[in-house]
């Protein structure tokens, strides 16, 4: 038996990549990519999946849909497939409160800058790398965290540092952050608390 994972996307999954790469060279043993769910239909990150045998599933929020109502599909989605845990991998939505203290202790992020430094609603994506560039840091980096009902708020689990280099800018930083920081932190941040949930451990909050 294994932590069961779903990972929430919503765009192109180079994350979800490191994931399906690291669980490919046997790095995730406490846990098992068994679920892959979008909030667009077209995010590349579906067929990343696909190409890896994981099943996928499209929750799109309708238009004029409250979030108590998308949240409800989603988790039915969740519910259906046995998840024990959910990684958040670019999912460019905020679950709300209640979402999340359904899954004490059992939803990660990861965030392209050290929290709590360029983080909070609104800091996603390039916003996080143009933001750093624009107030001068020489260092940035990944944070991946607990989520709880703050967004970017939840317990840190890990941190690694990027240097800013002086001819940086927004794209090239988020690429090295990407590779440097996030594709290391996040599979072996996964399997930390895959590890924990089956060891059914108390974890802090």
């Amino acid at each position: 038996m294994k932590t069961r994972i779903a990972v929430l996307v919503s765009g192109g999954g180079t994350n979800l990549q490191a994931l399906i790469d690291a669980a490919g060279r046997g790095e995730l043993p406490h846990g098992a990519l068994s679920l892959v769910v979008s909030n667009n239909a077209g995010a590349y990150a579906i067929e990343r999946a696909k190409n890896a045998g994981i099943p996928t599933a499209v929750c799109v929020r309708g238009k004029g849909e409250t979030r108590e109502s998308f949240e409800s599909r989603l988790l039915q989605i969740l519910e259906e497939n046995r998840v024990d845990m959910l990684i958040l991998a670019g999912f460019m939505a905020i679950l709300s409160a209640d979402f999340v203290k359904r899954w004490p202790n059992r939803i990660i992020n990861v965030h392209p800058a050290l929290i709590p430094s360029f983080c909070g609603e609104g800091f996603y994506g390039l916003r996080v790398h143009r933001a750093a560039l624009d107030y001068g840091v020489k260092v940035t980096g990944a944070t991946v965290h607990y989520v709880n009902e703050i967004p970017d708020g939840g317990r840190i689990i890990a941190q690694k540092a990027v240097e800013i280099q002086p001819d940086d800018t927004p794209e090239t930083l988020q690429r090295r952050v990407m590779e440097q920081a996030e594709w290391i932190l996040l599979p072996r941040a996964a399997e930390q608390v895959a590890r924990e949930i089956m060891d059914h451990k108390e974890v802090p909050t």
